[in-house]
């Protein structure tokens, strides 16, 4: 391994015990400070710390010693694997040694009897699979039983379940507790003696002690902990409160000193801040459920031909290079590329695109799509953790774990926000004593009423919870956005520069143009794409592209001849064709004279001009252009709209780049840039206008000018590249995706704002009318059990306040335009066999009459006998026939001799005749569900392929 690698690596650690945003600072704190950690976050919403850190100078015995010396517990990702044919002890041994030696596993327990593995291990240096492999080559399989989601998801469902039940459990004694205190005050039991009274006061502390001591344990606990380590956190507020409220009326209860109870106070803090609590924990896990449904998302198994043989196997099973079946309704389980059939995908997970995809053979397929048509076999190109999905997940757990700089605002108030509290809630005891002249009790209550209406957790939790939402919100809709400073960024955004080539157009040029006198245009085409077929220039390859859509025979071309820097001289059919830039025509006395007026048509629409000459005389001239993008006009427009700059950046001559900038309205071309000078154009924008820029590129040429970027916008359909190197990556190739993507940033900074603005509100209001401001105003005190009300109630109303963000949908106008004509055009249709709804693309005709199904097995079975399911007017019955039909079918395709007329049946494959295709540029017989499931050749007779009739 590179010294590099080894120099530094990363960790996610699962933490327990946090109550609060101090509590995830005084963890982050404490990592930060140790030796060879180079940064440390900690997100109180995910409940872990990702750490960078130095291998050779700490590790996660050296974090966890130093989680638990502040009071807390952590652990590394865990699983559980079913190991099947343990025969003996020392087989678990052997199990335990080899996966000891491995890098990433902290902790290993095989248990011989049950048959069962517990794993603990670092998921950003080994995956699950991995871990499998290696028992495996001890000849052992292994299945997961529990995976590091699902116990993490179970660690969460404990948190709620726990905080449920400690809730409701105080509930139930708070009320008789606070009915009986709040009688008392009121003075309902006047009448009764002072052996009753001093009864009641004993009942009310017998209720609330369990209620305490029970319920508000981990309260205390955490208050310990935190003041063990000379800190404070929301813990201590709480336990401060209840323990003055609890002790003062236990005081007045068993001793002389005169006063009220008030264990009605004490009760209903605890229930009011569990009732938080458990909501709180309940929206948290809201929060994480875009990652939950990406994960959810993968397949389990692949059907993978090994050794000649169908053979389905676990999805960590399969490798690089295999060769992947995959049937109508199925999840596609990896990425790969077709080498059969073709299909229709649903992309709609990752990408957000509402339309199925066409596929065919050379195109890309990406792993948890679904294959919604035909039968395919593609050959894998990445498993595991390099998948796009994987890539996907991976990103948005990092972009979820770091901080936006908002953030640091957030902390620095959290870090010396419970002491000041404790400050002003004695301040006010005092002052209602001493200048208030008050009596004890009621300052007491207006001191208890400051400690638990404040509160820290809505400030930690204001800007964690909108980045998580909005993060989650954007993978589900196609965009990938790194965290909190990308998010940032983008809010501040004064100007968009558009690379040209690839990212404005589509990068491969297009013959638009021909402008002849004398010749047809496929006579034109057919010509100089035969002469073409000896260069690899990209417009070559645009003219023979042309020619291919539209068949035409293509011939060899004779005594080819490449003239660097002009073009091309070859015979084609007896005649001598020069193709190529006035340079050319120039070298040989070509006058172009007659098509000079459209010649310069050509020029100010920034088209590239080809003069085709045929024996020494100009018979054509070709416009090519690189077309652009159909999104691309509506995405300028929209910027424009937001009063952002928008800048088009390229290569290309000043004269072509400004007729393509034309085009679409842009004003400001930076032109004749050179790649390597494109990052210092950025850096021109940046220093001397004072923009905050985005750069929007392919992700792969573009990577120094998205790096230079204040937000670099990658358009690269989840490519590595593109990954690795923008801020926010595009999974689709949409323009409109870059508005998108600045609507969601924005949307998601102003949740973040919000919720800051009001957790700052909350308290700043909410401490002065608990320190006795409503007593001035309207002459009465805010009880304490009231104050844990608002207290729990604003960290919910944040996280909520988040989660509203899921309804968003950051699309262009004209983007939720298309996608609901786009839904109103896929008509639904009852399948006529098994009688499901839906948009249905799988079609058989009868008589005239199309009918729909939702898989291929429906098809086959109505083809078969169609009256069994319809009647003779073509309606679909209710119930089909009982009673025996007869196999019909009104399509008679034959193969007919085109020399003698004799006639053959056409070969069935799957219950139906086949029909002809072209599959590798020749025609076969291929069955309806494509190539990929049956074909062969077409039959002679007389020496000749057989015509294919109905």
């Amino acid at each position: 391994m590179p010294e590099a690698e080894k120099s530094e690596k990363k960790m996610r650690v699962q933490l327990r015990g946090m109550t609060c945003a101090s509590c995830a600072l005084k963890i982050e704190n404490q990592l930060n400070k140790l030796p060879g950690v180079k940064q440390a976050t900690v997100n109180f919403n995910l409940e872990n710390a990702f750490i960078e850190y130095n291998p050779n100078m700490t590790g996660f015995e050296k974090f966890n010693a130093a989680i638990e010396d502040i009071g807390y517990k952590s652990n590394l990702a865990r699983i559980e694997l079913q190991i099947d044919s343990l025969k003996s002890e020392e087989d678990a041994r052997a199990i335990q040694n080899i996966l000891a030696g491995q890098a990433g596993i902290h902790e290993i327990y095989v248990n011989f009897t049950a048959q069962v593995a517990n794993v603990e291990f670092n998921p950003e240096e080994i995956e699950p699979k991995r871990i499998k492999q290696h028992i495996k080559r001890l000849g052992f399989e292994a299945t997961e039983r529990v995976s590091a989601i699902d116990t993490e998801q179970m660690e969460r469902e404990k948190e709620v379940r726990r905080q449920k039940i400690k809730y409701f459990f105080a509930l139930i004694l708070t009320i008789p507790i606070a009915t009986v205190n709040i009688l008392l005050h009121f003075n309902v039991f006047s009448s009764f003696s002072a052996n009753a009274i001093f009864f009641i006061k004993v009942l009310l502390f017998a209720l609330t002690i369990p209620v305490i001591f029970y319920s508000g344990t981990q309260f205390f606990i955490g208050a310990y902990r935190a003041l063990r380590n000379k800190t404070a956190n929301m813990d201590v507020l709480v336990a401060m409160s209840v323990a003055v409220s609890f002790i003062y009326s236990s005081l007045t209860t068993f001793t002389p000193l005169p006063g009220a109870v008030f264990y009605e106070a004490a009760a209903m803090i605890l229930t009011f801040i569990l009732l938080g609590k458990y909501l709180e924990a309940i929206a948290k896990g809201r929060t994480s459920e875009a990652i939950k449904k990406l994960m959810g998302l993968q397949a389990t198994d692949a059907l993978v031909i090994r050794d000649e043989k169908e053979v389905r196997i676990p999805i960590d099973e399969v490798q690089v290079g295999d060769i992947v079946i995959s049937k109508p309704s199925e999840k596609i389980p990896v990425d790969g590329i077709i080498i059969e059939g073709k299909t229709n995908l649903d992309e709609s997970m990752l990408t957000g695109e509402s339309r199925l995809v066409k596929k065919t053979i050379g195109d890309p397929v990406i792993g948890a799509t679904i294959n919604k048509t035909g039968l395919i076999k593609f050959e894998t190109s990445k498993v595991g953790k390099d998948t796009v999905l994987s890539q996907i997940i991976k990103l948005v757990q990092d972009a979820q774990s770091q901080k936006a700089p908002i953030q640091r605002l957030a902390d620095r108030v959290a870090g010396i926000f419970v002491p000041i509290v404790l400050l002003i809630a004695l301040l006010t005891l005092n002052l209602w004593l001493f200048v208030g002249q008050i009596a004890f009790e009621d300052a007491l209550l207006a001191m208890t009423s400051v400690i638990v209406i404040a509160c820290p957790c809505a400030m930690g939790l204001a800007i964690p919870t909108a980045i998580m939402v909005g993060t989650g919100r954007g993978a589900e809709s196609g965009l990938l956005i790194k965290g909190g400073e990308s998010l940032e960024a983008a809010n501040k955004l004064d100007a968009i520069v558009f690379d040209k080539t690839g990212t404005l157009t589509k990068g491969k040029p297009e013959v638009t143009d021909i402008i002849s006198e004398t010749l047809g245009d496929d006579e034109i085409l057919r010509l100089a794409a035969s002469a073409e077929k000896g260069s690899d220039h990209p417009l070559a390859d645009a003219i023979i592209t042309s020619a291919n859509k539209r068949g035409l025979p293509l011939t060899d071309p004779k005594d080819f001849e490449e003239l660097n820097g002009k073009g091309i001289v070859a015979e084609v059919d007896g005649r001598i064709i020069r193709i190529g830039n006035k340079k050319l025509l120039d070298a040989y006395s070509i006058p172009i004279a007659k098509y000079k007026d459209r010649i310069t048509e050509l020029q100010q629409a920034g088209k590239t001009q080809i003069y085709f000459a045929v024996d020494d005389k100009l018979e054509a001239v070709l416009g090519i252009a690189d077309a652009l993008k159909p999104s691309a006009v509506s995405a300028v427009k929209e910027l424009q709209k937001k009063r952002l700059e928008v800048y088009m950046l390229t290569g290309d001559n000043r004269e072509t780049a400004e007729a393509i900038a034309s085009q679409l309205n842009i004003k400001n071309v930076l032109a004749e840039v050179l790649p390597q000078d494109k990052a210092n154009e950025i850096k021109k924008l940046q220093v001397e206008k004072h923009k905050v820029v985005a750069m929007v590129g392919d992700g792969i040429n573009d990577a120094p000018a998205l790096a230079q970027a204040d937000v670099g916008i990658a358009i690269g359909s989840g490519t590595d590249i593109a990954i690795e190197t923008g801020d926010i990556v595009l999974m689709r190739n949409d323009l409109r995706d870059v508005v998108a993507g600045i609507n969601l940033s924005k949307k998601t900074v102003f949740k973040m704002k919000t919720n800051l603005f009001w957790a700052f509100i909350y308290n700043i209001t909410g401490i002065p009318l608990a320190a006795g401001v409503l007593f001035l105003l309207a002459g009465f005190f805010i009880p304490p059990g009231l104050a844990a009300a608002f207290m729990a109630m604003s960290s919910v109303s944040v996280v909520t306040n988040s989660l509203l963000l899921k309804r968003y949908n950051p699309k262009t106008k004209e983007q939720l335009e298309e996608d609901a004509r786009l839904l109103g055009e896929m008509q639904e249709f009852e399948d006529p066999v098994c009688h499901m709804k839906g948009p249905f693309t799988i079609e058989s005709e009868y008589r005239g009459k199309k009918y729909y199904f939702c898989n291929p097995n429906c098809k086959i079975e109505f083809d078969r006998t169609p009256l069994k399911y319809i009647t003779d007017e073509g309606e679909i019955r209710p119930e089909p026939l009982k009673e025996e039909v007869e196999e019909v079918s009104e399509k008679e395709p034959k193969l007919k001799c085109s020399s003698c007329g004799a006639t053959q049946d056409v070969p069935m494959h799957c219950g139906q005749p086949m029909h002809v295709e072209k599959v590798d540029g020749k025609p076969m017989l291929v069955c309806w569900m494509g190539p990929g499931c049956g074909k062969q050749e077409i039959p002679t007779h007389h020496d000749s392929p057989m015509e294919f009739i109905e």
